[in-house]
């Protein structure tokens, strides 16, 4: 009796869906305040003294592992200074020991990825 080949039953790869709206975590550590962030692909958003820009925000389908992850770009804002980045790349909600951004003052993470309302 032959089996049938598992390569013959291989099925095509579903892209991930693209979002528009990044949804971050945010702790100052002065004041202990932990926020939810919103930020809209494209849009700078300010928390703080940071500007934060989402580039992409991506989740993989229901049917398939959990997973959200978003492509930032976070800068430190100080009156009088230039801007100085702080984190430029992915981050994945499923890892943030591995992809948060950490800093002095500032701690930020994905928790999801949404549509506009």
């Amino acid at each position: 009796m032959a089996l049938p080949s598992l390569a013959a039953a291989q099925v095509p790869a579903v892209p991930d869906l693209k979002l528009d709206v990044a949804i971050l975590g945010g702790l100052d550590k002065i004041t202990a305040r932990v926020v939810t962030i919103e930020a809209p692909v494209g849009q700078p958003v300010r928390v703080g003294g940071l500007e934060i820009i989402a580039h992409a925000c991506r989740k993989r389908r229901p049917e398939e592992n959990p997973e959200s992850a978003a492509f930032l770009d976070i800068w430190e804002l100080k009156p009088g200074l230039p801007a100085q980045s702080l984190f430029r790349g992915w981050m994945f909600a499923s890892s943030p020991a591995l992809s948060a951004m950490e800093h002095a003052v500032y701690d930020v993470w994905v928790l999801d990825c949404r549509k506009a309302r």
